[in-house]
């Protein structure tokens, strides 16, 4: 009776290998870029207009 129990834990261990790569390797609703490239539009243009503005310099 120990040998079964000793058998079994490998297949145990197999299956939920086996299960949690199927769920790993699942596919995924693809999501797009738009809101990380929007958000990069938005950091890109920010940075332009404070490069577009004078500065004054203050001697030193």
């Amino acid at each position: 009776m120990a040998v079964l129990a000793w058998l079994l834990i490998p297949l145990v261990a197999a299956i939920g290998a086996g299960l949690w790569g199927s769920w790993a390797n699942r596919t995924r609703k693809a999501r797009g870029d738009g809101p990380e490239l929007d958000g990069y539009a938005r950091f890109r243009a920010a940075m332009e207009k404070s490069a577009a503005v004078p500065r004054s310099s203050s001697g030193g």
